[in-house]
């Protein structure tokens, strides 16, 4: 079976048992502040588990694109090193939410495999929890039982609460769980070793295959547990490895999931990669092959979450995905001589080989490969200042072992990796202190776990079973009970509290829009709302402290003039999309938004700049749509076929329902879960402020609209004012200024012209003052020049003898400044090199610099210490 018909097997298998098939949820996800990625199938279902929310069916089924890399599951390490690990995975999984239990979960997933996959049943072994004597949980006695009609029973084994005991998290739902495990070993090593002794043994031969977690308590914030009020079915199945075992191959990456990925490698570095059958791989070989599958399997992570909207970047999700491409070229780089991007050309045959399932890889293939290929330009730019950084590094280290501070410091501020670095100062001979290279590490990761170190309490519920309803779309005030609270203690934020309602008109942070602020009032006291953010299908009022009495009815009240002017923002968001394919074409489409009171930010598909004119049009455009006073044409809880028939356009990466909200304003036809203005006349006036570049075929543009475009006119008309004053009041401003120019051109020639004049005649009068010291024609003096001026001047000096030696130092701004230059044959004749001199000199200064052996410059901040300076120059001639 090819991997295609693999995936929809298991998914017409499980159709037939009533099962529901929905589509993956995007990889990145932008409604759970508990997780960057979608770490596990169970993911996009945790609202049903705890309760929040009502499945679409009580049986599900699906594929669901994964990402670990991060946190509790990071996989990152290991990945290229064995045949099984990835950073982005499939994981088949079939869903009951409190309908089906253990007998029908085993007896499918037995049946499935053996009947359907035609496994053989005695390379099949199953893990049954053992029990807890200590949390008080018994043996899993049913599914001993299911699992004693199907196996015999040397092939059960049972697992400890590590192996065989599955939770969400530190707190949430959690239950026992039974795996199913394959073993691959050849007959000859089976006959020599049982299979059940190699269970959860990290055999790469003997592995988990398939995972049913029955949900069946919640764990709380003391550890303690408590039963759910229903029980549920979460199970999963990696299917890599499942492809890998039906195809017979003995990696993963042997199966034509990465099979077609790893001929495009091959076809373009010219490196050949080895299948895992081959034995007695040579050092050398292993380091490509290696290489080969960190690549192979990268792309797919990094490609996939581009497609879903997250971009790479400096912070967060996107930092993530930065790292794991640039782990990509880095390998390359190292271990398949790549100089030049080629990672991007991959996303073709992903496209190919996944599309039809994946549709989004497919359309928005072209932005994957633009964003992939520059963000490759920019690291092999990166490494090659840190082959630079190193042999500066180098050169300043006495002996033979490299500062492991001074290695942390290329990997953590340049990116500079440090394996790579170590390979590199192998070659010239040089080792690095790696004990204080972890040190260094160990202390970030302390202050970032510091920094993110969150508690959280459990919830405490004042109203149980409550359905929480959102009202803000009709209201910004309402009556309203608190059903539920909890504290969260976090270093970054103190002591926080979360309060949710039993209806609100609060608006949480979502599609890029800001939560709302506001008040809680009672009789007797008022509580600021100072957030408002969607977990779990619950939203969460944020506020620093809690109402003395909390029981107490209260007036929710949103701060109208925050909500008023965020949905002019969020409004002209919509009408700038539009204008925006209506001039540059159709292509362009959403990848990011943010809409405040204060601006709207919003990233878009282009591959180009956007030219004044055509923003000049796009303002045009906006604030004729503003003009003509289009009213809000809003359709609520429609099915999502029939807003998209009726022209609604739908973003990649957004996780929608089957009923949806659809706004419009003319042309204008959006889904979108935000807030309106009511008539597009409300919005005042739309103003372009930038214009610039995020990523590789992606733009972003920022705006004001309403009384922060008065608030631009007002300041604009006042710096007019004093530009006019501080010109004498000219009838002609434009023409004054243009004067002003000419004649600041003018004056800069004749400066440039006295300032080489006086170069030339302090060159004449210095080259007099040549001391010979040791054969070397030596100068050190203080100058009255700019530092380009003083510059020049060391290097014409320099050049006007043989072996010469010259130090340079003047004052610009109260800042000293120090040159050197050095003849290019004392460098090599007497191994003098200006950098190094500069470096040591700069002391004085308190500054440093760098540059060539025969040429380098400095900065500093102690002009008194230009005099021991200048001293003390004529000691590297001795």
């Amino acid at each position: 079976m090819k991997s295609q018909d693999i995936r929809k097997a298991y998914l017409n298998f499980f159709e037939s048992k009533g099962h529901l098939i929905v589509p993956s949820a995007p990889i990145v996800l932008k409604d759970d502040p508990t997780l960057m990625f979608n770490n596990s199938g169970m993911a996009q279902f945790k609202e049903y588990f705890l309760g929040n929310g009502t499945p679409k069916s009580p049986r599900i089924a699906d594929t669901q694109k994964c990402l670990r890399v991060s946190g509790k599951h990071n996989d990152l390490e290991d990945v290229g090193f064995d045949t099984y690990h990835h950073t982005m995975f499939e994981m088949l999984g079939n869903w009951s939410f409190g309908d089906y239990f253990k007998k029908e979960a085993i007896t499918w997933s037995w049946e499935l495999l053996t009947e359907i996959y035609k496994l053989p049943k005695d390379r099949l072994y199953v893990t049954v929890f053992e029990g807890d004597e200590k949390e008080g949980i018994p043996r899993s006695i049913e599914a001993l039982a299911c699992w004693k009609k199907l196996v015999p029973e040397n092939h059960i084994v049972f697992g400890n609460k590590k192996d065989n005991f599955w939770e969400m998290g530190e707190q949430g739902p959690c239950g026992p769980c039974t795996e199913i495990h394959f073993d691959g070993r050849s007959d000859e090593d089976r006959k020599l070793i049982p299979g059940e002794t190699l269970v959860n043994k990290d055999h790469p031969e003997v592995i988990e295959i398939w995972n049913n977690v029955f949900m069946m308590f919640n764990r709380m914030q003391d550890g303690s547990l408590e039963q759910l009020p229903q029980r549920h079915v979460d199970t999963g199945m990696g299917f890599e490895r499942l492809v890998r075992i039906i195809q017979n191959k003995s990696s993963n990456y042997d199966s034509d999931v990465f099979t077609p990925l790893i001929e495009k490698v091959e076809q373009i570095t010219g490196y050949e990669y080895t299948s895992n059958e081959v034995k007695n791989i040579s050092e050398e070989q292993e380091k490509t092959n290696i290489a080969i599958r960190v690549i192979v399997d990268h792309i797919r992570a990094v490609a996939f979450a581009i497609a879903d909207g997250q971009l790479p970047s400096n912070t967060g999700a996107g930092y993530v995905i930065r790292r794991i491409l640039r782990r990509a070229i880095r390998y390359g780089f190292t271990f398949l001589n790549t100089k030049e991007p080629f990672i991007n050309k991959l996303v073709e045959v992903l496209a190919n080989q996944m599309g039809e399932f994946f549709p989004e890889i497919k359309s928005q293939q072209q932005l994957v490969t633009n964003v992939i290929r520059e963000e490759e330009a920019s690291f092999l730019r990166t490494l090659d200042q840190g082959l630079q950084l190193l042999d500066k590094v180098v050169a300043e280290t006495s002996g033979n072992e490299v500062s492991g501070a001074k290695v942390f410091e290329l990997y953590d501020t340049f990116g500079f990796p440090k394996d790579l670095t170590a390979l590199i100062l192998k070659e010239k001979g040089y080792s690095y202190n790696e004990s204080d290279f972890e040190a260094e590490l160990q202390k970030q990761k302390a202050r970032s776990r510091a920094a993110s170190e969150v508690s959280t309490e459990d919830w405490s519920v004042l109203i149980p079973g409550n359905v929480e309803t959102f009202v803000g779309y009709d209201k910004t005030e309402n009556a309203v009970k608190i059903t539920r609270i909890r504290k969260v203690d976090s270093k970054k934020d103190g002591i926080l509290y979360q309060i949710v309602l039993d209806n609100t008109p609060f608006y949480p942070e979502g599609g890029g829009q800001v939560g709302d602020k506001g008040t809680l009032v009672s009789a007797n006291e008022m509580i600021d709302i100072i957030d408002t953010k969607k977990e779990n299908n619950l939203i969460l009022h944020f506020a620093k402290q809690l109402p003395e009495n909390i029981e107490a009815g209260f007036v929710a009240k949103v701060n109208t003039d925050l909500r008023t002017s965020t949905s002019k923002n969020h409004s002209a968001t919509h009408l700038m999309h539009l204008a925006l394919r209506n001039i540059l074409g159709t292509h362009v489409e959403q990848k990011g938004s943010l809409v405040n009171p204060n601006y709207l930010r919003f990233d878009f598909s282009h591959f180009s700049k956007v030219s004044d004119d055509e923003l000049r049009q796009v303002e045009a455009s906006v604030n004729a749509q503003i003009e003509a006073q289009l009213q809000l044409v809003e359709h609520r809880n429609i099915p999502i076929q029939e807003a998209l028939d009726k022209g609604a356009m739908a973003l990649f990466g957004e996780k929608y329902g089957d009923s949806v909200r659809m706004i419009e304003f003319g042309e204008s036809k959006e889904l979108c879960g935000g807030i309106h203005v009511k008539n597009t006349a409300d919005i005042w006036h739309f103003k372009i402020i930038s214009e610039g570049a995020v990523a590789a075929g992606i733009r972003r543009i920022e705006a004001i609209t309403g009384d922060a475009v008065k608030d631009f006119y007002k300041n604009q008309e006042s710096t007019l004012a004093e530009i006019k004053e501080t010109l004498k009041n000219p009838q002609d401003i434009l023409k004054s200024v243009a004067s002003l120019q000419d004649d600041n051109a003018k004056l800069k020639k004749q400066i440039e012209q006295l300032l080489k004049e006086k170069v030339d005649g302090l060159k004449n009068t210095l080259v007099a003052d040549f001391q010979e010291i040791n054969g070397i024609n030596f100068l050190a003096k203080q100058v009255d020049l700019s530092m380009s001026a003083t510059k020049d001047l060391a290097q014409a000096i320099g050049t006007s003898k043989p072996n010469s030696f010259v130090f340079l130092a003047s004052v610009e701004d109260n800042a000293p400044n120090i040159h050197c230059y050095i003849s290019k044959e004392l460098v090599t004749e007497k191994s003098l090199n200006a950098g190094n001199v500069i470096r040591e000199l700069g002391k004085y200064i308190d500054g440093n610099g760098g540059g060539q052996p025969f040429f380098a410059s400095g900065k500093g901040k102690n002009v008194n210490g230009i005099a021991a300076a200048l001293e003390k120059a004529v000691d590297f001639l001795k």
